[in-house]
């Protein structure tokens, strides 16, 4: 799989205007704005606050808050707010890693039992390259109970509570996401650097590209804050001081019933090489320009390990490396972050005639923001958005082809409980009647525990029923899982008291498209 990495912006003189729209104030995409896509979003999932950054590089045209930070003290979500990434974190932690390459102080078939010591056998020979890809097969620390309730634990605590437990696979063979792998990387950075992973990272990212407001949790008592306590006029300090005009402001997540979730906290340095960063929208907007060139990553050829999936054993090409997913659309590349209470999601088009990036970070935890991003991305180049808007259906791109893509779907809803009425494979009966279709498949599929109470309010909703996904490869070679809103299906047949299994419909429907669409 080959990625290409950003080239010089000179090339966008040979790409038409009307597509690349560059500096087109009337962005758009299926008739909404970026604004309404985000409010509209905002409404349905319950998001309190939100803030989107655009780049068409090697500018950052575009930052802007919606909401509220902290509905407590209504601080609003503004270009100042800073998100917890969850593991985006990963990404700038490749980075760290490929510095060190260039430096000679780690290679990547370097095995981690020689920066960690005692560790099981098993795991010592593990690579470098492997826990960048996700290919080692580590019992993830991030799932265990006593991870759960605290993050505040020592290197050794952490090993300790996973050391016993077997490899999932052999490494090389497979990819699944464990935190495990970036938390030992954490651990190498700090034995081959001689500093702790957060320094490291803080001097050779932070500062050097004037990252204002990106920190470690160990950092963010040095933020100069406002007293948000008081009730009478919580917004004097700007009165007397420059600091607190236009403020820098951590936000507080929310979980699904929009209670407040405890802050990020960490006591180990190392810890934070999986999941623990915090960043405003517009300053990872500004890292990830950086990560076109020289000035974090010196040598193309290593800047190329961040650009192309991750090869297995046999051969195969995972989709999926450092973090990053690479979906078939040419030079899109994408990471998502999730942490208690918070979600955020960076996606790259970095072919030479696009270079559109959209970033997105909100306080509500266990969202996917890769539709919307799609969709605000196609504002500003129509190319980039999804085949057709979200009143037709909802549309993801799948870093698969159409039958591991559809495979990957039914073995999701059939874990869920819901039965297969059928699976057609239209290219295949094209083929038959003498047409030549691209390969396009349909699943039928659902519960009747859960549709029956619809057709029951509203009978001909039959029509509609059960669920259905179309899989889909385009003239382009993106392939895309589409499916119609389940609150579309009760508004056309004027269904009501449909709530919980609207719910639970929109919910299967998600969880499955996720499943099928990313290597992660």
């Amino acid at each position: 799989m080959k990625r290409l990495p950003w080239v010089g912006i000179a090339l966008l003189l040979a790409v038409p205007s009307a597509f690349a729209q560059r500096g087109n104030p009337e962005t758009s995409f299926a008739g909404q704005t970026p604004d309404e896509m985000i409010a509209a979003f905002m409404k349905e999932h319950g998001v309190a606050g939100m803030t989107l950054s655009i780049v068409q590089a090697p500018y950052v045209p575009r930052v802007v808050g919606y909401g509220v930070a902290d509905t407590e003290h209504k601080l609003l979500a503004s270009p100042g707010t800073v998100w917890p990434v969850g593991e985006m974190t990963q990404a700038y932690t490749a980075i760290a890693v490929l510095q060190l390459v260039e430096e000679g102080k780690l290679g990547m078939d370097s095995c981690v039992g020689d920066f960690v010591a005692n560790l099981p056998s098993e795991w010592a020979a593990i690579t470098v390259r492997q826990l960048l890809g996700h290919s080692s097969g580590l019992p993830d620390y991030t799932r265990q109970p006593a991870e759960r309730a605290t993050k505040d634990r020592s290197p050794s605590q952490v090993l300790d509570s996973i050391r016993k437990r077997p490899l999932a696979f052999r490494p090389g063979t497979q990819v699944a996401r464990s935190g495990t792998n970036f938390f030992l990387l954490g651990l190498a950075i700090e034995k081959a650097s001689g500093t702790s992973y957060e320094e490291f990272v803080t001097e050779r990212q932070i500062k050097a590209l004037k990252l204002t407001h990106t920190f470690f949790p160990s950092q963010l008592a040095g933020i100069k804050r406002d007293d948000v306590s008081r009730t009478d006029n919580m917004h004097t300090l700007f009165h007397r001081e420059r600091a607190y005009i236009d403020p820098t402001e951590i936000a507080v997540g929310y979980d699904s019933r929009g209670k407040p979730v405890g802050p990020l906290t960490t006591t180990s340095s190392a810890l934070s090489a999986n999941d623990g960063l915090l960043a405003s929208a517009g300053d990872i907007s500004i890292w990830d320009v950086a990560l076109a060139g020289e000035i974090l990553v010196k040598k193309a050829e290593n800047r190329k390990l961040i650009y192309r999936g991750f090869r297995l054993a046999d051969g195969t090409v995972c989709p999926a490396n450092c973090g990053w997913r690479f979906p078939a659309h040419k030079g899109l590349m994408d990471v998502t972050g999730n942490a208690p209470g918070f979600s955020a999601y960076l996606s790259r088009f970095t072919d030479p005639s696009e270079l559109v990036c959209v970033t997105l970070c909100c306080n509500k935890g266990g969202l996917d923001l890769t539709e919307l991003a799609r969709r605000i991305a196609g504002c500003f180049d129509p190319r980039l958005g999804p085949p057709v808007g979200p009143a037709v259906m909802t549309c993801l791109e799948s870093c698969y082809p159409v039958d591991v893509t559809m495979d990957r779907f039914e073995s999701y809803v059939k874990s869920r409980g819901a039965g297969i009425a059928a699976r057609v494979d239209h290219a295949a009966a094209a083929k038959k009647a003498g047409f030549d279709l691209r390969p396009t498949q349909t699943l039928i599929f659902g519960n009747p525990a859960v549709g029956t109470p619809l057709m029951l309010n509203q009978q001909d909703a039959a029509l509609d029923l059960p669920l259905r996904v179309a899989v889909w490869q385009d003239k382009k070679g993106s392939v895309w899982v589409g499916w119609r809103d389940p609150a579309e299906v009760a508004r056309v047949h004027a269904i009501e008291d449909a709530a919980k299994s609207l719910a639970q419909m929109k919910a299967l429907l998600a969880g499955a498209a996720g499943h099928a669409t990313s290597p992660y």
